[in-house]
């Protein structure tokens, strides 16, 4: 007796309608999304939230710790407890380190409370913030501060010289102040690391402005003396002895044991970068 053609047909009709099901089934769960997550703050009062919040920070889960300082503070609107949340949300970001999203949450802390008496702190973390940002170049590399691109310390020293100009009693100025230093000799650093590069490929007008920018705008970093016998060793390649001899007299007043004064060098060190990088 021959099998029924249908009887052999039906499974894979079965089969093809099982398979649509569970691509229609799929592509639902695509289209509505994941599931909603649960709210386990739901029914908790702000107390308990921002204790639960400050929890976390101390176990360094600051992703969730984030998470409960967003929900106090649009749950609980213009209440302490939102006004705190926000200035936990500046410090949670620091520890992140996203100084993008701390510098955001800072900015809108002090145009939201300009007269908060902890509106320093706001100031401060945005001064950290990008004090040492580095990307992840930078970080593969272990590169010196002083070779990176100083736009992040510059937007570290604004931050931290608006604190302490309009907040000289801030439990923070000292350490701001401190940290503004060493900026400064960073920057003042780096535009020296630009010129050594510019004097060994023999471009003395761009050497020599950089030297002069660290005159003018770091006259009391740390590299002022270096700015000097970089000016003198241009003005020197390019003739121009007036300059030259202007520079030499600055030095010789304020670096008298420097070696191009006392002429304690060699021949071969007479050569601008390998004199100067004879001293280290």
């Amino acid at each position: 007796m021959l099998d029924n053609p249908v009887n052999r047909i039906l499974p894979l009709i079965q089969t093809l309608f099982l398979a649509l099901f569970l691509s229609l089934a799929l592509n639902g769960c695509a289209i509505f999304g994941d599931p909603t997550e649960i709210d386990d703050t739901k029914g908790w009062q702000a107390d308990r939230i921002y204790e639960e919040g400050e929890a976390k920070m101390r176990d360094r889960d600051y992703d969730k710790a984030l998470r409960y300082f967003q929900i106090l503070e649009s749950r609980f609107p213009n209440t302490r407890y939102a006004t705190q949340a926000q200035l936990e949300i500046i410090y949670v970001n620091y520890k992140k380190d996203d100084p993008v999203s701390c510098n955001a949450a800072a900015d809108r802390f002090i145009k939201l409370h300009p007269n908060h008496p902890n509106v320093d702190y706001a100031y401060y973390l945005k001064g950290l913030a990008t004090f040492n940002e580095r990307g992840i170049l930078e970080k593969a590399t272990a590169q010196q501060i002083s070779d990176r691109d100083p736009k992040a310390l510059k937007q570290s020293f604004a931050a931290l010289k608006e604190l302490t100009e309009r907040y000289p009693k801030s439990r923070y100025y000292k350490d701001a102040t401190q940290r503004m230093v060493y900026l400064v000799n960073t920057l003042s650093q780096h535009e020296l690391h630009v010129a050594r590069y510019y004097m060994k490929r023999q471009a003395y007008l761009a050497a020599l402005n950089r030297a002069k920018y660290v005159l003018e705008y770091y006259p009391n970093s740390v590299s002022i003396e270096e700015a000097l016998v970089i000016s003198i060793s241009a003005y020197d390649y390019m003739d121009l002895q007036d300059l030259k001899e202007d520079n030499i007299r600055v030095l010789k007043a304020n670096y008298p044991q420097n070696p191009m004064i006392t002429g304690k060098i060699t021949e071969d060190e007479s050569v601008w970068w390998k004199f100067w990088e004879s001293l280290y």
